[in-house]
């Protein structure tokens, strides 16, 4: 395929971001399912109704571009959920599974977070500004989640950091 063009290029990262999407949409549910801890479960549960929302954004984006957001296959979210998959099949203590799942989580946010912030970088340079805009509403959301599982992984790896620990006396 040959990239011409920066638009081509946006488009290009938009579709990605799209499969990223629907693939955390099928992802999130087994997360919230496996999370130990109530406030993770919410979070995955809340991050599931932005996702929703987030994929919902993306087509408007499309409809604007009058591109098809179908069409490509993120190869790195599915090697993400991959990897997430690998941990919902662990047996453990409580705490140690959920800082694992907080992982997992955390590096899907961050991968979304390049992306959105690339293409809303991108959408600004085209003069595409509704497009920008609905980007940086996006980009906020994954930050805000980045930032809600740090908090929350404070606690589960400190709680991880315990398990199995024989205490001295």
């Amino acid at each position: 395929m040959k990239m011409e063009s920066l638009r081509e290029l946006l488009v290009e990262e938009l579709r990605d971001l799209y499969s990223a999407e629907n693939q955390i949409l099928k992802a999130l549910p087994r997360m919230a399912k496996a999370a130990a801890s109530d406030e993770l479960r919410e979070a995955f549960e809340q991050h599931l109704e932005q996702t929703q929302e987030q994929v919902s954004r993306l087509d408007q984006i499309f409809e604007k571009l009058e591109g098809k957001a179908r069409g490509k296959k993120c190869k790195a979210m599915e090697g993400l959920i991959e990897e997430g998959k690998e941990i919902l099949e662990l047996e453990g203590q409580d705490a140690v599974l959920d800082a694992a799942l907080i992982s997992a989580a955390q590096k899907v946010e961050h991968y979304e977070i390049a992306g959105y912030g690339c293409c809303r970088t991108w959408a600004n340079l085209l003069g595409l500004d509704d497009i920008a805009d609905l980007l940086q509403e996006t980009l906020d959301e994954e930050a805000e989640t980045d930032k809600r599982l740090t908090e929350i992984a404070e606690s589960a790896n400190y709680e991880a950091a315990g398990v199995g620990s024989e205490e001295e006396e």
